[in-house]
């Protein structure tokens, strides 16, 4: 068995996994808080849509860095190569787990403004968007990693 690609799938998996796990958690509370809105006054469909799916592009990332980083993998890859690959992923394994769960947390307070006020919806898409910033930053540097 070649540990090094056993190593290297397992970093890959990690991240997509953690990406995608941290993703559905953030569309649980945006969708139950759309839903809620929703129920009250359904006009509000389309300020509240694009809030509710902000915390899917985490899972969306982690996507893309599995399939390259399953390009990156071999099965003749050295134990330090497959460390490598392993670290590389862990920037955004860790950080799109942890912004999706909180842009989910930031995206439903935003709904609950919407329900509020309709007019603030174009001025809040701006506060889970600043928590996307470092889920873009964690998917650079994990590619910057894997080159």
């Amino acid at each position: 068995m070649n540990w090094g690609y056993v190593i290297g799938l397992l970093g890959v998996g990690l991240c997509v996994l953690l990406c995608g796990v941290g993703s559905a958690i953030g569309l649980k509370k945006t969708g139950q808080a759309a839903a809620g809105i929703l129920s009250e006054d359904p006009k509000k469909f389309s300020k509240a849509l694009v809030l509710v799916v902000l915390p899917a592009t985490q899972g969306i990332y982690g996507f893309v860095f599995g399939i390259i980083g399953m390009g990156s993998c071999n099965v003749a890859m050295t134990l330090t190569q497959g460390f490598q690959v392993f670290l590389a992923a862990l920037p955004l394994a860790v950080v799109g787990f942890a912004s999706a769960v909180h842009q989910g947390n930031t995206a439903a307070s935003c709904i609950h403004a919407v329900a509020k006020k309709e007019s603030l919806s174009g001025k809040l898409i701006l506060f889970p968007a600043m928590v996307e910033t470092y889920a873009i930053l964690a998917l650079v540097i994990s590619l910057l990693l894997m080159a």
